[in-house]
C-alpha cells in the first residue's frame, strides 16, 4: 500500500458546504474510488486549508479517479467551494512522506 498526501484550499466560508457534501457522498463516487485503486481517503481541515491523507494501491490512482466521469460531475458541485485549476481539477500541492511510523505487526 502507497500512501499519498496533498493540500487544498477551500473558498472563504466554504467550510460547512463542503463538509455537508461529504457526510453525503455519492455511492457512484465511492465505487469509483474504489476501482480507482484508492483504500482510503481521510480529510483534515484547518480552514481554509485542507490536508487529504490518502492509501492506494499504485501510483496512478488519484490520476485515474480525476479524469472519471463521476469524478467530473463532483467537481462541478466541489467548484464553488474549492480553487480549480484551468484544467478542471482542484488545486491541490502534493506532500512526500518522509518519515512513517507503524508500530503494528505486519505493517508496512
Amino acid at each position: 500500500m502507497m500512501r499519498r498526501a496533498f493540500l487544498l484550499r477551500l473558498k472563504p466560508g466554504a467550510l460547512p458546504e463542503y463538509k455537508r457534501h461529504h457526510d453525503n457522498v455519492w455511492p457512484e463516487l465511492v465505487d469509483e474510488i474504489r476501482r480507482s485503486g484508492i483504500a482510503s481517503i481521510t480529510i483534515f481541515e484547518r480552514d481554509p486549508d485542507l490536508f487529504l491523507f490518502s492509501e492506494i494501491h499504485d501510483p496512478d490512482a488519484w490520476d485515474r479517479l480525476w479524469h472519471s466521469e463521476v469524478h467530473d460531475r463532483w467537481g462541478k458541485v466541489m467548484e464553488p467551494l474549492m480553487e480549480f485549476g484551468d484544467d478542471g481539477i482542484v488545486k491541490a500541492v502534493e506532500l512526500h512522506e518522509i518519515f512513517h511510523l507503524s508500530t503494528e505487526p505486519g505493517a508496512e
